[in-house]
């Protein structure tokens, strides 16, 4: 059958066209989703192995934070160009620069003999899992037409993005434990081979936007903007919220992501045309993938203190005991995505999922410095994981569901620059008001004790467990609110196109 034959077919409704491979599909979900794994893995995977990289090569305390920050600026500022790259250029094109430019610049970082080259080297990884990101979510989104096969698939891609961030904290201490931190780095290389392998030979490099033209004007607004958002969060976690330069920052990307609005209703090729948000559940779900972003850094980050430094965990057994948590989200992803969703539709799923992590971050908060694990930690995370895994994947699948496939690569990139801003915002802000527990718990006590000091640290990580809670808690409420009734229905004319 010919492409412009089956193109045609599916353009009608059918799902796949007679004679099509259906194995092929789930061959492409599996290259996906290793690909997805090695970027998702690189926002915690170095953040184990940060004290040994820093005793390595002797860099400060004040600059160890831009190892992490110089990875989430870039990525987070060139996301949507990469969507529109990938659309514009072809996804397979997108996909296979993307593999192995990240591969190359981790396998630099991983040979750095100073932080000027591994800094240099996570700001380049950003940019390469900027290209890389979206055009693997919507080589998903264009694979999978079919509701209830696209609803596994998303449950499987969603379960990823959201348990990838503890799989790499397990990874990271094992490498760190085991080899050395510059294998947090070059695992990259070896995942990168089969992902670019499966590429090659699966993939076609169609171009959905190919008559379009790149929106130079609007990539520049938008990536000074999410650039200019990122860095003013990054700053508040570095310095204070009384620094000129982190409102100065956080003003000017304000300003800069409004006049890039403006400028998506003049363009004659808009970078993000604005139909893809003015959809209800689609807006919804953008708001959803942010919020679940920004509060999950209340149970990696300071769950990881907590178990290393207080409980006195080894990093590989840090990454062991959030396991459970991932094997929970995992399996409520895929009931979520293929038994939940199909019958209640988002208002009540994405909600329900919200309050469930908000229980379960809740429940954390009694944790203290001789708490159990089994008792005081491992059933909130199993809890905490069924919520996220009821909201991640869904949010996922409907954020990208029902768009036109030239806008597939544009549409996947604002999911993963929801999810990024989401989670500098959320450390930014937790790490703020952690840090102000702490000094107003050591006021007026004899801060030289180190079990006052003990003590100010639990004060530090259940304050910030709390305002995960209401971040959740908050979701429930604008998910309930803003997604509509009944289960959505995928309009044929708008299903993207099958390219196999």
């Amino acid at each position: 059958m010919t492409q412009k034959t089956l193109t045609d077919s599916t353009r009608t409704g059918a799902v796949e066209a007679p004679g099509a491979p259906t194995a092929k599909r789930w061959w492409i979900l599996a290259v996906v989703a290793i690909a997805q794994l090695m970027v998702v893995l690189d926002a915690t995977i170095v953040n184990i192995a940060l004290p040994s990289a820093q005793a390595d090569l002797g860099f400060s305390d004040g600059n160890r934070q831009w190892i992490v920050t110089a990875y989430a600026l870039s990525f987070a500022s060139l996301l949507l160009l990469g969507g529109r790259i990938a659309d514009l250029f072809g996804r397979k094109t997108a996909f296979l620069v993307g593999v192995v430019g990240f591969a190359a610049v981790s396998a630099l970082g991983g040979a750095a003999n100073g932080f000027g080259m591994l800094v240099t080297a996570r700001a380049l990884q950003g940019a390469f899992g900027a290209l890389l990101a979206p055009a693997a979510l919507s080589l998903l989104n264009t694979t999978f037409t079919d509701a209830r096969e696209r609803a596994r698939a998303f449950s499987v891609y969603g379960a990823i993005a959201g348990a990838g961030g503890a799989v790499g904290l397990l990874l990271g201490g094992v490498l760190t434990d085991a080899f050395d931190w510059r294998w947090t780095l070059y695992v990259n290389v070896l995942i990168a081979v089969v992902a670019f392998v499966g590429g090659w030979m699966l993939l076609t490099n169609h171009r959905d936007a190919g008559n379009g033209k790149l929106d130079v004007p609007g990539t520049i607004l938008v990536a000074a903007g999410l650039f200019s958002l990122v860095y003013g969060f990054s700053n508040a976690e570095t310095h204070d919220w009384g620094s000129a330069l982190t409102w100065g920052f956080l003003i000017a990307g304000g300003l800069l992501l409004a006049a890039f609005a403006w400028w998506q209703t003049r363009a004659a090729h808009p970078l993000l045309p604005l139909r893809i948000l003015l959809d209800r559940n689609r807006a919804a779900s953008f708001l959803a993938v942010l919020i679940s972003a920004g509060g999950m850094f209340g149970v990696f980050l300071f769950l990881t203190y907590y178990l290393q430094l207080n409980l006195g965990f080894s990093p590989t057994k840090t990454g062991v005991a959030f396991l459970p948590m991932v094997g929970a989200l995992m399996v409520a992803a895929q009931l979520g995505t293929t038994v939940l969703l199909p019958r209640t539709g988002p208002k009540v799923a994405v909600p329900l999922g919200f309050a469930v992590a908000a229980a379960g971050m809740a429940w954390l908060t009694g944790i203290d410095n001789g708490s159990s694990y089994v008792s005081a930690v491992l059933p909130q995370l199993i809890v905490t994981g069924i919520g996220l895994g009821l909201v991640m994947p869904a949010s996922m699948q409907l954020a990208t569901g029902g768009v036109t496939a030239e806008d597939a690569g544009v549409a996947s990139a604002t999911v993963n620059a929801m999810q990024q801003v989401g989670g500098s915002i959320g450390t930014a802000l937790l790490n703020t008001l952690a840090a102000s527990a702490a000094t107003d718990y050591l006021a007026g006590r004899d801060a030289t004790s180190k079990l006052v000091q003990a003590q100010a640290t639990i004060e530090s990580y259940t304050t910030a467990f709390w305002w995960s809670a209401v971040m959740f808690a908050a979701g429930a409420v604008i998910a309930f609110l803003l997604f509509s009734r009944g289960v959505p229905e995928q309009d044929p004319d708008a299903a993207p196109v099958v390219h196999m």
